[in-house]
């Protein structure tokens, strides 16, 4: 899809230090069990229940809880930073200007509706004036350039046989539906979002003043166009395949095979000096070059109008937002738009997140958070190696080639040790959509500017304020933002139990990202390169074959499956992550204990804090385009899946045959 645009008490615990530790010792929400559900019928119920049976959702949300729905409050705290230095005096130039500014820009709506869609009439414009494909793609390459993206994905990344030097890829794209899928599929669901989404095209058109039969067969020309196009996409599953997303192309050899498409001029309008790039889905790119010549060029122009409004929308005038709303609400369920403040904050985090960052950091963060985890990290990867150490379906070579991988991770912790430089970006206070632009173009010369160039290990690829964590195959790095480092998953003041079983779980499920079915792929130095012998491999693809096949055995809205193979490479994770969590638990002075807290074992306080970090409501319009769309289980299955195949769970909880969830030693699913 197209888009330009009760938790926050612990992290002032972090200052607490040990003294609070007697005053918020449990950290079990007893109250929020449900003593009614047998933990063995379903753990993430036990819980979670009496919580989930209670909890509103607001109703400008798509949901509540942990996770990505923890940056709700998270976002509550950037507001507070918000709200301070955009009325402050700030020195011109320095970060808190920039961030400033740019917030009161975007705050200022009596401006931005007094304006309506005169920030895009020039764009608007230019279409109009396009009369040949030379022209046509003459507009494409330089809209890409100002962050208005249509048919062409491009951008610059790690060489996946070369990792330490970045290259130019091109990717599918061009649809404004979530995936593929969405154009094709006929049942009542799907038909209800095709028919939303063609009448929100209607009413940008009609927002710009065509009249409604106009604005109509402008939004079916555009529609037609997105349908040819996903026609000649990948699934997103078909996208997990690494080898098969990777295809380094000389330009000479593309310029013959998609002669309509002209690359040499295209990729200088690009600003690309380059004399190959990755065509990551080349029938995409042959589909496209083909339609270059099928489709008309008033078509051609109606789909580039209707990229640019939905690019925009949101930083255009109300009504525009509106639009943009009425549509969205259908894939999230939400019953009211979120206010300005949470929108200004979201986009702020967006376009100059780690200035934000910065400031955030420099209230929020306590720095003794950093070496806590660390130790977390380094007691991990003593688990997992001794784990891999014990497999009995991975050869000694392989096993070797796998410790060595492991002990290679970068880790990165709380935030960046060299932040990215704003100096020159110029922002208004008084012109947020031009903001808007500058802000764009100016990320875009920043990826530009690696072309070619050996890959920087020391960058970040998220903000240190968001609640999230990754593993980057390419540069073999585990991540974990300041943001994520608070309760549920991280808390100074917790005991052991509480600690592994949240950021510990995170820790081990982000370094089995480095062997799921994907980073398997790639080698210590971030090449993709085979590092298995033939039949370890064989084995492994056996064992993540019945791992999808469980997964998709598990349904969700009564009869909507999730989708195995999509979810594949991060139930892996979350498997193994536990896997890995506990045992490094067990190598802890509470792990070894049998001291109960609050009535729980040391054991039962682990798997609890697991099922804790995963306490998500969502509206069922949100979940059901997440479980199409997202890799990601839904939040109940991320804890009902793994733990109904790690044995010191049936222990701790005295799981037996006739529970709902158990699974004889023989079904369950082990990898790592």
């Amino acid at each position: 899809m197209r888009k330009l645009f009760t938790l926050c008490l612990s992290v002032a615990l972090f200052s607490a230090g040990q003294n609070a530790f007697a005053q918020h010792r449990s950290f079990v929400d007893v109250n929020g069990l449900d003593p009614a559900t047998k933990p063995g019928d379903n753990f993430f119920r036990y819980v979670n229940g009496r919580w989930y049976d209670t909890v509103k959702i607001d109703n400008d949300q798509a949901g509540v809880g942990s996770y990505s729905f923890l940056n709700i409050p998270q976002k509550r705290l950037l507001q507070n930073i918000l709200d301070s230095v955009s009325k402050a005096k700030n020195t011109a130039g320095s970060i808190e200007q920039k961030v400033g500014d740019f917030y009161a820009s975007g705050m200022d709506m009596a401006t931005i509706n007094r304006r309506g869609y005169e920030p895009v009439k020039p764009i608007l414009a230019r279409i109009d004036a396009i009369n040949s494909l030379p022209t046509l793609l003459k507009f494409i390459a330089e809209e890409t350039v100002t962050g208005n993206r249509s048919v062409i994905s491009f951008g610059i990344s790690p060489d996946n046989k070369n990792s330490s030097i970045n290259i130019a890829h091109v990717y599918q794209g061009g649809i404004g539906l979530p995936e593929k899928g969405y154009y094709f599929k006929t049942d009542s669901a799907t038909l209800h979002v095709q028919r939303a989404y063609k009448a929100y095209l209607t009413t940008l058109f009609q927002l710009t003043g065509s009249t409604r039969a106009a604005a109509m067969k402008n939004a079916d020309a555009a529609y037609s166009i997105e349908k040819q196009l996903a026609n000649g996409s990948k699934t997103n599953v078909e996208l997990r395949d690494v080898n098969a997303n990777f295809n380094k192309m000389a330009v000479a050899s593309i310029t013959k095979t998609q002669p309509n498409i002209g690359w040499p001029a295209l990729l200088a309008r690009l600003g690309a000096t380059t004399d190959s790039i990755d065509m990551a889905q080349p029938a995409y790119y042959d589909k496209f070059n083909t339609m270059l010549r099928s489709v008309s060029i008033n078509n051609w122009k109606a789909y580039l109008k209707a990229s640019t409004l939905q690019n925009y929308a949101d930083g255009l005038s109300q009504p525009f937002i509106n639009a943009s709303f009425a549509f969205n609400k259908v894939l999230s369920g939400e019953d009211k738009q979120k206010s300005r403040r949470q929108v200004m904050t979201a986009i702020v985090d967006g376009q100059l997140g780690q200035a934000l960052g910065q400031l955030y950091v420099k209230r929020y963060f306590n720095e003794d958070a950093k070496k806590r985890v660390l130790a977390l990290v380094n007691n991990l990867q003593k688990a997992f190696e001794n784990r891999i150490n014990q497999l009995d379906w991975m050869s000694d070579s392989t096993k070797k080639k796998a410790i060595e991988k492991l002990y290679t991770f970068t880790k990165k912790i709380g935030y960046p040790d060299k932040w990215r430089d704003y100096d020159k970006v110029q922002i208004s206070r008084t012109k947020f959509f031009e903001n808007v632009q500058s802000l764009n173009k100016n990320s875009y010369r920043y990826e530009l500017a690696k072309l070619n160039k050996p890959v920087d290990k020391t960058e970040w690829g998220t903000t240190p304020s968001t609640v999230t964590a990754y593993y980057n195959p390419p540069v073999n790095e585990i991540v974990f933002p300041a943001g994520i480092l608070q309760y549920p998953y991280f808390d100074f003041t917790a005991d052991d139990a509480i600690n592994y079983g949240g950021i510990g779980m995170v820790i081990g499920h982000e370094m089995t990202h480095a062997f799921d079915d994907q980073g398997a792929q790639y080698d210590k130095d971030g090449n993709v390169k085979n590092w298995w012998t033939k039949e370890d491999l064989k084995k492994f693809k056996e064992k993540t074959t019945q791992l999808s096949n469980l997964y998709s055995s598990f349904t969700v809205l009564d009869t909507v499956h999730v989708k195995g193979p999509l979810t594949l490479g991060e139930n892996t994770a979350d498997n193994g992550g536990v896997a890995i969590a506990y045992d490094a638990f067990k190598m802890t002075e509470q792990g070894k204990s049998n001291e109960k807290i609050d009535g729980f074992t040391p054991d039962q306080r682990f798997f609890l804090s697991i099922a804790r970090i995963w306490r998500v409501k969502t509206r069922d319009a949100f979940l059901r385009t997440y479980v199409n769309t997202n890799p990601h289980s839904p939040a109940m299955w991320r804890v009902n899946g793994p733990l109904m195949n790690f044995a010191p769970f049936y222990k701790a909880f005295d799981i037996k045959p006739g529970d709902k969830n158990y699974k004889a030693e023989n079904e369950r699913v082990r990898i790592w």
